[in-house]
């Protein structure tokens, strides 16, 4: 990466994190909301019937309403589990399932860990991401985790990041090892990106 494209990078994540730290908690609420009926619209629309998703923290965009609805409806999701050698391992989410505060201060559950490979079996798979461009390339938060799951994916499914809409903007910093998305979803809609490759 260049120093150019590093500094890019921080400059933005660090404006994307203030201003997500300023949301208030009823905002934050109606997003959670949002994300929910667009996520399950999406799976409707994709016919879905096993997924990844993620268990947002306070500041992020909420993904747990999602999460608690899909189980209810029978839906297997996998949940990360952060690894030290960059890889992420996989957890079933149960009702009520616990969870504690991983590598990185992010909420990740608790149970039977599967190996990074079980995200392969997955109809749809929902990641957190920073930001979002126009052309599908998503930005996350500099650890590489998703990059390095998508880039080794031999078959991946659909792969659909959840930001706020403010965070779907023209251009994002990107390097080589950069990975883009199928879609966006945010609190008011479901943005599909028009490469038939993703």
């Amino acid at each position: 990466m260049t120093d150019a494209i590093a500094h890019a990078k921080r400059a933005l994540r660090a404006e994307l994190r203030e201003r997500r730290q300023q949301t208030s908690a009823a905002s934050r609420e109606a997003a959670a909301s949002g994300i929910a009926a667009q996520l399950w619209r999406l799976v409707e629309t994709t016919g879905a019937r096993s997924l990844s998703c993620y268990l947002s923290s306070p500041a992020e965009p909420g993904t747990r309403p999602f999460i608690n609805e899909a189980m209810a409806r029978g839906l297997r999701v996998l949940l990360p589990v952060t690894r030290t050698d960059g890889l992420l391992d996989w957890a079933v989410a149960t009702p009520g399932g616990g969870e504690f505060t991983g590598l990185f201060g992010t909420p990740e559950p608790l149970g039977e860990l599967l190996s990074p490979l079980a995200v392969g079996d997955v109809d749809l798979m929902v990641i957190p991401a920073a930001a979002v461009d126009r052309s599908g390339m998503r930005m996350g938060w500099g650890r590489g985790y998703f990059d390095k799951t998508l880039g080794s994916m031999e078959k991946r499914p659909p792969v659909y990041a959840v930001v706020y809409d403010s965070e779907l903007i023209d251009d994002v910093p990107r390097d080589l090892h950069d990975q883009p998305v199928t879609g966006a979803v945010t609190p008011t809609r479901t943005v599909v990106f028009p490469l038939s490759d993703r």
